[in-house]
């Protein structure tokens, strides 16, 4: 094993960068980053039937927003590439000859009716029908035709490779997480390596190219704990070290039942991937057509706003991921990733699902927020929403940061900033009776003549109101604001200037 550390994050491009695949790939990072090694991008798209265009470049452009820049990339090129699988069809085939001739995986010609027809007899039996040394000899591979009829198959160039699973063996994994497991070879079916297409599947892919490109740790999703006894004898059969292993628990629903999904954000209300994601209408009507299904006219261009757009700032988003399920002793909530970088630690992530908590991810949000410079909020304001109608400006967030929790939120939550709003017609009625009234006559007087600091103007409220001086700060905040929210009065009331101060209170007093 390699003592420089090189770790993979290898996605398919088969659609957006799910908060999952993005936490998966900021382990990965940190782990790459913490031990000075390498932190690769590799794509592997051997599954062309899925591919959707644009997939690639989304989730490269998703990591770079979040700050994990990879070492090498198919766009960053680097030694060991390339770095998209379907650009390495050399390779895998001369490692699948490697395995005919040690005899650790065969040719099957089983066509896909017949494999049918088996799963349906063993079922009338009550029994699972498995690929493996069971039943290896009764079906149509090299195994169990003789050598004639073999090399006229394989002619005809219609068949897969298959894995050549032992025996009644147990075989023992090592996971960095969760510790030894083990599983019967009895479990297991020969998997396909070799696609009749001549593309490798991604189990055989993904050993070749881990081990090709020095890979020395693989942190990924514990859905691919049950492919580890594979990827393991795989290794084995090459006679090769195999890296180590890691194997992340998901993240769950806010309810804590099952993985998180798109569904759960348009139900909840929030994003689920890093960016904007726009679904392409004509990728939705080839596979309508492909499946004799109708094309629905409500799935053009959907688009599904990221946490970019719903004003997310990344460091809060990869602070929040980095501690779903990773923790440290100190308790510390608010990271940099410099300062993740420093803390990580494979053995500290937790075995157990971590619930999805958006409220929890707006409070680091905001603490990270308060953490920036205005000149720095408003620079990120004006990138995110460069075509807004208001001015958001230093003085604009020095008055709002401590309120702040996202950067989108501005244009509609501190709205009145920027313009008169419809005051709440509830509160209306109960604020601003003939009493109330008469107060903000009496005071819109004292600032026609005074308006200059902030204690001058809660000095002078409290002079003429004979309502009370809550309910007087209530009745001036509703004509301003238009409704009982917002930055301190008087701070507000410098903001806005004399001008408008004025006429907002006296639009309310007509």
């Amino acid at each position: 094993m390699p003592n420089h550390v090189r770790v993979r994050f290898a996605p398919s491009p088969t659609g957006p960068l799910h908060v999952g695949g993005l936490r998966a790939a900021l382990y990965n990072y940190l782990h790459a980053k913490k031990n000075n090694g390498s932190f690769v991008l590799r794509v592997e798209d051997t599954d062309k039937k899925r591919e959707i265009k644009g997939s690639y470049e989304y989730i490269e452009e998703s990591l770079r927003w979040c700050g994990l820049q990879p070492d090498e990339s198919p766009l960053l090129g680097g030694n060991y590439g390339p770095y998209k699988q379907s650009e390495r069809k050399s390779f895998y085939k001369k490692y699948i000859d490697v395995l005919i001739k040690n005899g650790s995986a065969y040719y099957a010609f089983d066509k896909a009716d017949e494999l049918e027809e088996h799963r349906k007899n063993h079922e009338k039996k009550g029994k699972t029908f498995i690929y493996n040394s069971h039943n290896r000899l009764k079906l149509r591979n090299s195994l169990s035709l003789d050598k004639e009829k073999v090399n006229e198959l394989l002619k005809n160039g219609n068949y897969v490779v298959r894995f050549k699973m032992p025996d009644e063996k147990t075989i023992f994994c090592n996971d960095e997480i969760r510790g030894k497991v083990s599983v019967s070879s009895r479990e297991l079916d020969d998997k396909v390596l070799f696609k009749s297409d001549k593309m490798p599947t991604y189990h055989f892919a993904n050993v070749v190219d881990d081990y090709m490109m020095k890979i020395t740790h693989v942190i990924r999703g514990e859905e691919w704990l049950p492919s580890l006894p594979l990827h393991l004898l795989l290794y084995k059969s090459f006679g090769w070290e195999p890296p180590s292993y890691a194997h992340i628990p998901l993240i769950l629903k806010p309810a804590g039942k099952g993985k998180l999904s798109k569904r759960d954000g348009e139900k909840f209300g929030f994003p689920v991937y890093p960016i904007k994601w726009k679904d392409a209408v004509n990728v939705r009507r080839e596979t309508a057509f492909e499946k004799g299904l109708p094309y629905s006219e409500e799935a053009k261009d959907k688009i599904y706003p990221g946490f970019r757009e719903f004003g997310i700032l990344p460091e809060a988003l990869i602070n929040y991921l980095a501690l779903l399920g990773w923790s440290k002793q100190d308790n510390k909530e608010v990271y940099c990733l410099s300062d993740l970088v420093g803390s990580f630690e494979i053995k500290s992530i937790g075995k157990s699902g971590a619930k999805f908590d958006f409220e929890k991810l707006i409070w680091l949000n905001s603490q990270h927020i308060q953490k920036m410079s205005s000149e720095e909020v408003v620079k990120r304001v004006s990138l995110l929403n460069p075509n807004s109608k208001f001015n958001v400006t230093k003085k604009v967030v020095d008055l709002i940061k401590p309120r702040l929790e996202r950067l989108a939120e501005i244009d509609v939550e501190f709205s009145y900033l920027f313009e008169s709003q419809k005051r709440d017609p509830a509160l209306e009625k109960k604020l601003l009776n003939n009493d109330a009234k008469t107060f903000l006559k009496d005071y819109c007087d004292l600032l026609e003549k005074n308006f200059e600091n902030a204690s001058q103007l809660k000095e002078d409220l409290g002079r003429c109101s004979k309502i009370g001086f809550g309910k007087s700060m209530g009745a001036v905040r509703l004509c301003l604001v238009g409704k009982l929210a917002g930055p301190d009065l008087f701070e507000l009331m410098l903001f806005l200037g004399k001008k408008e101060v004025l006429k907002r209170i006296g639009s309310a007093v007509v």
